[in-house]
């Protein structure tokens, strides 16, 4: 298999100009890209909470999740994080867990109180605020 010679720096500098050029005078439409914002983070006391508050099993949430319990125990224990794809799917089973329910054939769950918030380092996290002691208080995990 041939590499293709990559171009030079000045002829992709130039080309770059030459087409930012055309684009100013409109004579060339440009894509426009969106980076969507990375998954939020979730440590091992919030997907424990979440998973909790779901009312399932390990073993049922790593079906949901489509991995292993092993797995799902070991994030939980804090010995390992979830992949960015698997705090994806925790994303949107948090905000929408009526159609991953759905989706993974099972019956519909309701979740209360989980919420994304920004971080101090421009990320974002999972704040699950739960009852204590069965009262309608609610604390933060």
């Amino acid at each position: 298999m041939v590499t293709p010679k990559r171009k030079s720096l000045y002829e992709r500098l130039r080309i770059g100009l030459e087409e930012g050029i055309a684009h100013a005078k409109g004579e060339l439409n440009l894509k426009t890209v969106e980076v969507p914002q990375a998954p939020p983070e979730i440590d091992a006391n919030m997907l424990a909470t979440l998973r909790e508050q779901s009312e399932m099993s390990q073993a049922v949430f790593a079906g949901i999740l489509n991995v292993s319990t092993k797995t799902i125990q070991s994030w939980e224990q804090g010995l390992r994080k979830p992949s960015h794809a698997s705090r994806r799917l925790i994303q949107v089973f948090s905000e929408r867990p009526e159609v991953v329910c759905q989706v993974a054939g099972l019956s519909a769950v309701k979740l209360q109180e989980v919420k994304i918030v920004p971080t101090k380092k421009g990320g974002r996290k999972f704040v699950i605020r739960r009852p204590k002691n069965g009262r309608k208080d609610s604390e933060s995990v």
